[in-house]
């Protein structure tokens, strides 16, 4: 059953309380967007079809090789990215209107790491504005560093977060709540999640995870009356007080590995696995431990959309997926593609998705069926998701032949 008018409101409110930052409508300031659960602002009408000869607006080269997506505040684009070459991981800046780069911060220098999967990067955090500054994670030197910097690519302070030991890589991006940074590592070597202040990078609290390893960023979610930060994998779900650390709920459920981030209802939180377990699950938010319902569908890298009491997933295989949200019923199942690791973005009813090929999906969502609007292709390989933002698409791609060469693309009329 879909939630009442004032239900819907109410919801609607509250995530927009979660983002106290000065970004606009018409920024994507954060993994997973304005909203940090893949909306992008209503009302939008970004383009349907494109191609490298139509509907680009601009198309700028990126220095190395990164799996962050953009992250697009005010007149600027921001990027994550590592050089091998160099063996710098850096921020880049880039002007929203022409593409042009602005500036580059070098975040770290040397050691950096060269273990983990064949397709992993050094630089597959989002960056985060709160409007004024900018926040990144990377793994550097056996520890994850967040790092903040000011519009201008000065840095203003670093913190060494937590020792990481290296199984396929890392790639957990910062969330701003409030005064709050928050940075999950989780390592086969006992990770940590942390709140740190964001104005001087202290540490406001933490607490330890298990010895799994893990790749899922936390998701700050209002959820059974509260504000929660919500982290799956480790074999667990728990919540947490995002301005404290408090420790609200844990159960033992999920699965060891996660990529994805979790979304909510309201009343419940959504996660998925893949590894060694293939699920997706619901669970009620209250502290009660129950679970919702679980079934064995492996969503397990791309993160899945909320809306008006169904749950939308893209899976790595390429099937789209629709279930009720209190049941699990499935409604539909069609399929879009193959491989994906970035994430889909949802504009009203249209859903955006890009696939390891560079092919950009666009398809009508809503509980009584799939349909297939446009398929698009930029580059041929990419690993981050679109940022949509005042009627445009910011997309991160790579040319790989005659050698690899990432791309910053604007799309739009």
């Amino acid at each position: 059953m879909n939630p009442s008018t004032p239900a819907r409101a109410f919801l609607a409110l509250a995530l927009t309380v979660l983002i106290t930052t000065p970004c606009s409508a018409s920024d994507w300031p954060a993994w997973r967007g304005p909203t940090m659960d893949g909306h992008a602002a209503a009302g939008q009408n970004p383009p349907l079809k494109w191609s490298e000869s139509e509907g680009v607006l601009w198309r700028t080269p990126v220095r190395g090789r990164g799996h962050g997506s953009p992250t697009v505040v005010g007149a600027h684009v921001y990027l994550a990215t590592a050089d091998l070459e160099t063996e710098e991981q850096l921020v880049l800046c880039h002007d929203r209107g022409t593409g042009k780069k602005l500036w580059e911060t070098v975040v770290h220098r040397e050691n950096l790491n060269t273990k983990g999967h064949r397709i992993s990067s050094q630089a597959s955090s989002d960056v985060v504005s709160d409007g004024e500054r900018l926040y990144v994670n990377f793994l550097n030197n056996g520890a994850i560093y967040t790092t903040a910097l000011d519009a201008t690519g000065k840095q203003l302070w670093q913190r060494r977060v937590s020792d990481f030991q290296v199984h396929q890589g890392f790639g957990s991006s910062p969330v701003l709540y409030q005064s709050i940074v928050l940075v999950s590592a989780d390592h086969r070597g006992g990770g940590k999640l942390t709140g740190l202040n964001k104005l001087t990078g202290e540490i406001v609290w933490q607490q330890d995870r298990p010895p799994v390893a893990n790749y899922a960023s936390p998701a700050v979610v209002h959820a059974a009356g509260k504000t929660q930060a919500v982290l799956a994998g480790c074999n667990k779900v728990e919540s947490f007080d995002p301005l404290t650390g408090k420790k609200l709920w844990s159960i033992d459920g999920s699965t060891e590995e996660t990529v994805l981030t979790a979304v909510t209802d309201g009343s419940r939180v959504f996660i998925g696995g893949g590894y060694p377990k293939n699920h997706t699950m619901a669970i009620e938010a209250d502290g009660s431990g129950k679970i919702a319902w679980e079934n064995t569908t492996r969503a397990y890298v791309p993160s899945m959309l909320m809306k008006e009491g169904h749950l939308f997933a893209v899976l790595d295989t390429g099937r789209a997926v629709c279930w009720k949200a209190a049941t699990g019923e499935e409604l539909w199942s069609e399929k879009v593609d193959r491989e994906f690791y970035g994430s889909p973005v949802m504009v009203d009813s249209r859903i955006y998705v890009t696939s390891k090929a560079g092919v950009t999906s666009v398809f009508e969502a809503t509980p009584q069926k799939f349909t297939l609007l446009a398929q698009n292709t930029l580059g041929d390989e990419s690993f981050s998701t679109p940022a949509i933002c005042d009627n445009r698409i910011y997309i991160r791609s790579a040319k790989t032949d005659p050698t690899r060469q990432e791309y910053l693309w604007c799309v739009g009329e």
